[in-house]
């Protein structure tokens, strides 16, 4: 086998697996079922929401929580600082909504080096149903947000996730973030799932209370640095499965700047390579520039004009992501294609300095993936 054959069945490989991943996307994201009306009798749900400052669209965000079409549910809010701007607005809106249980926990405890896990942990155990959501402030519920969840939970089922669909960015570098979050991360992750890979996204999570505490309970979540992914191997070590809602829910984006969107990806990938090295080794090979680049090559050598050949075959990938967000009703604009483009440059940098250092900032607060818990090597 010559060098082009092996340039050219990379690229005709490689582009086979983005239309696969694509079209199981698709089928997850773009025909979402309609649920019946949940009976009375539905479990009683908790839904436990860290907070941390008053972010764009803050107050749209907590308002969807009072607005769920649930018949039994109960928001318990967590803050771990008392002078928390966030406060005064979850104030004004239990006290708006009477009618929904809801209420507010101040303070945290440090179980971890993760600040979001130190936060929720009073609130699970404050938490009085034991079927529980734990969802990120910045995630934008639909009515049907639980019982949606809910209905992903099987006999095998571990836990049920919802990947982030980022949506109203009001400049270039939210269309990235929607660039990395949509038709990159999320058709990813149905992928994953479909080949029964399935893993934890922090974003929203239910739970099943007896599973989590089968584990060794929520503080058991600091066993990782990244909840999410301690929650996978918790999950997993039971034999049991993550699976993902049809149709994943919005996260608001807002204004963004290049920085934070680079450092915020570069966080998840130290994670990734910390948490799981042999799933992310291969990532380096998702970006489209290593397929263009081989059509193009292997068409050159063959006698053909490359930059024709690598055209088409940028025109078929992007076109494909392109569709998928459209069908989808995910963010798509003038700017996507361009924000596409440079995600896909960006994935082989990250990937580099993901495995050249073990340090990223989290909400201000500087951090390393070799960090142990406060509670490491107990019992």
């Amino acid at each position: 086998m010559n060098l082009m054959e092996v340039l050219a069945g990379y690229a005709a490989i490689s582009l086979s697996i983005h239309v696969v991943s694509t079209a199981l996307a698709w089928r997850r994201c773009t025909h979402i079922p309609d649920l019946p009306q949940p009976a009375p009798d539905s479990p009683p749900v908790s839904l436990v929401r860290p907070l941390c400052g008053v972010e764009a669209f803050e107050r749209e965000t907590l308002l969807s929580s009072f607005m769920l079409n649930y018949p039994n549910y109960e928001i318990v809010f967590c803050v771990a600082d008392a002078q928390d701007p966030v406060i005064g607005l979850v104030d004004r809106l239990m006290a708006s909504f009477p009618q929904i249980p809801a209420r507010l926990i101040i303070g945290d405890e440090k179980v971890s080096a993760n600040p979001k896990l130190n936060n929720v942990v009073r609130g699970w155990d404050e938490s009085r149903f034991d079927w529980i959501i734990m969802a990120d402030s910045n995630v934008l519920m639909p009515e049907d947000y639980i019982q949606r969840m809910m209905a992903r939970w099987t006999t095998n089922t571990g836990l049920v996730c919802a990947c982030p669909i980022g949506a109203r960015p009001s400049d270039f570098a939210g269309e990235l973030e929607c660039a990395f979050l949509n038709t990159y991360e999320a058709r990813w992750q149905y992928t994953a799932e479909r080949l029964g890979l399935g893993f934890a996204q922090g974003k929203s999570m239910l739970w099943r209370r007896d599973i989590l505490e089968r584990g060794g309970g929520v503080r058991a979540l600091a066993s990782e640095l990244a909840e999410d992914a301690a929650a996978s191997k918790l999950v997993h070590a039971q034999g049991l499965k993550i699976h993902l809602v049809e149709g994943p829910f919005v996260q608001l984006l807002g204004p963004r700047k290049l920085s934070a969107v680079w450092s915020r990806q570069l966080r998840w990938a130290r994670l990734r390579r910390a948490t799981f090295p042999l799933f992310f080794a291969p990532e380096v090979l998702t970006s489209a520039l290593w397929t263009i680049a081989a059509a193009g090559m292997a068409a050159e050598l063959s006698g053909r004009p490359g930059w024709l050949i690598a055209l088409i075959v940028a025109a078929i990938w992007y076109g494909l992501e392109a569709r998928l967000a459209k069908a989808a009703n995910w963010q798509f604009s003038p700017m996507s294609l361009p924000a596409y483009v440079l995600r896909d440059l960006f994935l082989p940098l990250l990937w580099l300095q993901a495995w050249m250092g073990d340090d990223f900032v989290w909400r201000g607060h500087s951090m390393n993936v070799k960090e142990e818990s406060p509670n490491a090597g107990q019992p």
